[in-house]
C-alpha cells in the first residue's frame, strides 16, 4: 500500500506500537532549538495526560515545574525545566512501553525516552557535558584497569572506608553511602577460556550452540553470573562458548553519546557474526545489553545487515533456558531452594516485551517459593550512585524495596544486578529493629544453578 493511500491510524491505540529510527547521523537531530521545541509539544502531551505519574522522578518534575509555573500550562516552563525533567530520566522506557497510550503509530508521536536521548545528544554537541559520569561509564577501561589491583580497589571503594569514599565524594560527587560494584580479579573471560563440555545426555545436545555474551558488568564484577550461566546451559546439552568483545555502549547511551554507541554495536555485531553464521545463538546475561542488541542497536543502524542478524539471534538468558524448557525439556534434579526467593523483574528486561522470563524459569524449581516484584529499582546506572542523582533513585526504589520486605524470602534476584543491589541496600538500611536479615542478592540463573547443584 502507497503512502498516499495508506489507512490512517484508527482510534484508541488499537494498532501495534512501534519506535522510528534514531537519526543521530542528522545535523537536525542536534539542533537545540528544535529539540527544546519537540520537547515542549510532547510534554504538553504528557500534561494533559498525567499517566506517568508514578514512575520515574521525571513526570512529577515535569508535573511540578508546569503547575507552579506562572500559567499553569506547557508556555509557563522553559530550557532550565527541561533540564531538570531530563535529569532523572534513567531511559527506562517504561513510560513508551507500559503507560502512554500516544506512541506511534498515534498522530501525538510520543517517545519520551528517546526524546530525552536526543535532548543529551543535542547538549552534548553543544559542549555541555558530565567528566566524571563519562569516565564512570569507560567500563572496559576501569574494568582492565581494576582487574589487577582488585582486592586494593575494592578495599578503597567499599563503603565501610569512610575517609576515601568521604574524599572520593567530594572529588568525584560519587555519593559516599552507595554502594559500588565491587571488581573480580579473575574475570569471567579468564574463568571460560575453556568452554564447558556439553553433556551427551542432556535433552539439546546436537541441537544448541550459544555464544555467550558476558557482558561488562558480569565480565569485570560478577563472573559468577556467567559461570552459573554456562554450567545450566552446558548442562542441558548445549555448546557454550564466552564472547566479550567489548560493552554494548549502554553507559554511553545514557550520556547522549550515539556516535560512540554506534560503534560499539558495529564493533560487537562484527564480532558475533561468525559464530551467528555458524548457527550460534546469543545469549545475554544482563537486561540492559539484552535490551541494547534486540532493539536499541538496530534503530540507530537499522541498515546494518550484521546488526539486524544479531538482534534477531539475541535471547536473555532465562528467555533461552525457557525456550529449551518447552522445546527439548531440561534435565531431571533441580531441588527446592530454602528460604523462597523474590524476583524482582527490571525495567530493561520488561522494555524487552518477552514477558517475566527469568519469573517463568524459577517456577521451574520444585517446590519453592517465588515472589514477583515489578516496580522500578531506581537506580538507572550512575544515577543510583552520584550525589546529586541518588536520593531521587532512593525515593524511585523504596516502594519495590518495601514490596521485597514484605515477601519475606531469604534470596533476592533481579535481571539486572545493579537494581538488585540497590535494592538490597535500601531495604538492609532501611530495616527496623527485629526485621529480617538483608537478603541475599543473585541473579536468577544463579539460582537456577544453584537448584541443579552445579555451583
Amino acid at each position: 500500500m502507497s503512502e498516499d493511500t495508506k489507512a490512517p491510524p484508527r482510534e484508541g491505540s488499537l494498532d501495534a506500537p512501534f519506535r522510528r529510527p534514531i537519526l543521530w547521523q542528522d545535523e537536525e537531530y542536534y539542533d537545540l532549538a528544535k529539540v527544546e521545541a519537540e520537547l515542549q509539544r510532547q510534554f504538553d502531551v504528557c500534561h494533559t495526560c498525567r499517566r506517568c505519574f508514578n514512575l520515574c522522578d521525571s513526570f512529577p518534575r515535569m508535573f511540578d515545574a508546569i503547575d507552579e509555573g506562572p500559567t499553569g500550562e506547557i508556555d509557563g516552563i522553559g530550557p532550565k525545566d527541561h533540564a531538570h525533567i531530563a535529569e532523572a530520566c534513567t531511559l527506562c522506557d517504561m513510560c513508551f512501553l507500559t503507560k502512554c497510550p500516544y506512541v506511534p503509530p498515534h498522530p501525538f508521536d510520543i517517545d519520551i525516552p528517546h526524546l530525552i536521548l536526543r535532548y543529551r545528544a543535542a547538549k552534548r554537541r553543544a559542549g555541555e557535558k558530565d567528566w566524571v559520569r563519562e569516565q564512570l561509564g569507560e567500563m572496559d577501561r576501569n574494568g582492565k584497569l581494576a582487574k589487577p589491583v582488585a582486592g586494593l580497589a575494592n578495599w578503597a571503594t567499599a563503603r565501610k572506608n569512610t575517609p576515601l569514599r568521604k574524599l572520593l565524594e567530594a572529588i568525584a560527587e560519587i555519593d559516599a553511602e552507595a554502594e559500588l560494584p565491587t571488581f573480580a580479579s579473575k574475570t569471567a573471560t579468564d574463568r571460560l577460556k575453556s568452554p564447558l563440555a556439553a553433556n551427551p545426555q542432556g535433552p539439546a545436545f546436537g541441537q544448541r550452540k550459544v555464544a555467550l555474551y558476558a557482558t561488562c558488568y558480569v565480565d569485570y564484577n560478577k563472573p559468577d553470573t556467567a559461570v552459573a550461566a554456562a554450567k545450566v546451559l552446558a548442562l542441558q546439552g548445549v555448546e557454550v562458548k564466552l564472547v566479550y568483545p567489548e560493552c554494548c555502549g549502554m553507559p554511553q547511551l545514557e550520556a547522549g553519546d550515539i556516535k560512540d554507541v554506534a560503534g560499539k554495536a558495529r564493533r560487537v555485531a562484527a564480532a558475533f557474526k561468525p559464530y551467528i553464521e555458524q548457527g550460534y545463538d546469543v545469549v545475554a546475561l544482563t537486561a540492559s545489553c539484552g535490551l541494547m542488541m534486540k532493539f536499541e542497536w538496530p534503530l540507530m543502524l537499522p541498515d546494518d545487515a550484521s546488526i539486524t542478524a544479531l538482534s534477531a539471534r539475541t535471547k536473555d538468558v532465562a528467555e533461552y533456558v525457557v525456550e529449551l524448557s518447552k522445546t527439548y525439556g531440561l534435565v531431571p534434579g533441580l531441588a527446592p531452594v530454602a528460604g523462597g526467593v523474590t524476583f524482582h523483574h527490571a525495567c530493561h528486561a520488561r522494555a524487552q516485551n518477552m514477558g517475566a522470563k527469568s519469573m517463568e524459569m524459577l517456577k521451574l524449581i520444585p517446590d519453592t517459593k517465588v515472589d514477583l516484584v515489578e516496580r522500578c529499582s531506581g537506580h538507572g546506572g550512575t544515577f543510583g550512585v552520584m550525589k546529586a542523582t541518588r536520593p531521587a533513585a532512593n525515593k524511585v526504589g523504596r516502594p519495590a524495596a518495601r514490596q521485597v520486605t514484605t515477601k519475606g524470602n531469604e534470596t533476592l534476584c533481579s535481571d539486572c544486578p545493579l537494581a538488585c543491589k540497590h535494592l538490597g541496600q535500601l531495604i538492609g538500611d532501611e530495616a527496623k529493629e527485629g526485621a529480617p536479615p538483608r537478603p541475599a542478592e543473585a541473579h536468577p540463573i544463579e539460582v537456577f544453578a544453584r537448584a541443579y547443584g552445579v555451583i
